[in-house]
């Protein structure tokens, strides 16, 4: 599969972002699917993923203002990410993984999509 993310940009502190991430095929019980983000000079970390019947897992820093979703009808992923702070500021990569496992474990994501910069002012 194939994936392309979008909605990257420039907000400031306190805003709203929402990003999507368009898959190739048909990822309805075929792939969990997931967000990671890397900032400059760090490791890439897990933010945020979701199975393919919906149930989800959100890494600590983002829990309670970033939410995750997918539209299987429409082989997208979404991440609604509010009350950014500087500190979200990375790429974000959209990621996918045959169905099962860990949904938290980088090394289990076989797919990648190419990453949208997210820069948050204060």
């Amino acid at each position: 599969v194939q994936l392309q993310a979008s909605g990257g940009g420039l907000v400031q502190a306190g805003d709203s972002l929402r990003l999507s991430c368009a898959a190739s095929e048909n990822t309805y019980a075929r792939y969990d699917m997931a967000w990671f983000r890397q900032a400059p000079g760090k490791e890439r970390e897990f933010v945020a993923a979701i199975r393919s019947a919906h149930a989800t897992s959100h890494g600590d820093s983002v829990r309670g203002r970033f939410t995750i979703s997918r539209d299987n009808a429409k082989n997208m992923l979404y991440l609604q990410m509010n009350r950014l702070r500087v500190e979200d500021t990375a790429v974000y990569y959209c990621a996918a993984k045959p169905v099962g496992g860990y949904l938290a474990e980088r090394g289990e994501y076989n797919y990648w999509g190419q990453g949208t910069q997210v820069t948050v002012s204060s």
